[in-house]
């Protein structure tokens, strides 16, 4: 069971989803759903509201760690933009007395359910955000592998798993519900522990990049 956590960069912070978050959730959603059509993103209160509990009864059993994502600017203004989870956390049952099995801490972990608002896509909120759940999984938790999932259509965004450094797992078909009620078909990728260095390096600099103009 991982208790409740904060992560906080220059940019973004990433807080323990709650109810309380619905109403600027609503809104965030609200600023321009053109970018949602492989993505399942709440749309008005009542979709929030369901949203929000089935992430909180998931979190409750220890099955997700769920963030609100707030956008920290450079005036000291705050708002929340999106949301985010750790999820399908995995602890494996090593043979007795092997070097590897560990307490507590998870062994592999995906990060998905993220959504962001349409100003703050593509910008340093997105980027700081995976630097920080990364850092986290692989630094913290020590995880071997944190995988991430798309709708097979989503070239965006499997583009920009690619570009992060995370390779292609396979073609999971008839994975789940699509957010345009299909039965979805998942590309499933994935970033293992000793590619993290490379990837966090790649991932600041675009961070800087992002931030300085360049």
């Amino acid at each position: 069971m991982v208790e409740p956590f904060v992560l906080e960069g220059t940019h973004v912070r990433l807080e323990p989803l709650s109810e309380s978050h619905i109403p600027a959730l609503v809104e965030a959603a609200a600023e321009d759903r053109s970018n949602y059509q492989w993505t399942y993103t709440p749309d008005g209160v009542d979709q929030m509201t369901s949203y929000v509990v089935d992430a909180l009864a998931k979190v409750a059993t220890g099955a997700h760690v769920a963030f609100a994502t707030v956008h920290c600017r450079a005036d000291g203004a705050e708002r929340v933009v999106g949301a985010t989870r750790f999820c399908e956390i995995s602890y494996w049952q090593w043979p007795p007395g092997a070097s590897n099995q560990r307490h507590g801490i998870p062994d592999v972990v995906d990060i998905g359910f993220t959504w962001l608002a349409g100003s703050v896509q593509r910008s340093p909120v997105n980027t700081e955000a995976k630097l920080l759940m990364l850092g986290h999984a692989f630094e913290e938790w020590r995880v071997h592998r944190v995988a991430l999932q798309t709708d097979v259509r989503n070239k965006r965004s499997r583009a920009a798993i690619e570009r992060i450094g995370g390779q292609l797992d396979g073609i999971m078909r008839a994975d789940r519900p699509g957010s345009d009620d299909t039965v979805r078909t998942s590309a499933r990728f994935s970033i293992l522990a000793p590619e993290w260095p490379m990837i966090r390096a790649r991932l600041s600099a675009r961070l800087k990049g992002q931030t300085t103009g360049s």
